[in-house]
């Protein structure tokens, strides 16, 4: 079985900008905006990147979300959910960069799954 590494982190904020201010001078993390998106990311050395996301959609405050990579996200929802897990979300499309997937795992807790558009083309 391929490894499934984590590649992103989501850690919602109710103000992004702010959140992602504290971080880049508490802990020197580099800071990128999407503004077509206002999604405010961040980029530690020696670690995943991740984002800045406002608690709506499903996201609540202390509940970071784990991304892990995957090549085929139906086939990997499919093994979570033999071993126990819940799909919670199925395969959506992020317009030109990917797609992802949510499940809890059997203690509930929240992860997601992502393939990025470039490893698929």
């Amino acid at each position: 079985m391929k490894p499934h590494p984590i590649v992103h982190i989501e850690i919602p904020a109710e103000n992004p900008a702010e959140s992602a201010e504290f971080f880049k001078k508490a802990l020197g993390w580099d800071i990128s905006v999407d503004d077509s998106f206002d999604y405010h990311m961040f980029a530690a050395e020696g670690g995943p990147a991740g984002g800045f996301v406002k608690p709506s959609d499903g996201y609540n405050i202390g509940q970071v979300i784990i991304y892990l990579e995957t090549d085929d996200i139906e086939a990997t929802l499919a093994q979570i959910e033999a071993e126990g897990g819940k799909a919670t979300k199925g395969k959506t499309e992020i317009p030109g960069i990917g797609w992802f997937a949510e499940f809890t795992d059997p203690a509930g807790n929240r992860m997601a799954l992502y393939t990025s558009a470039r490893s698929q083309g």
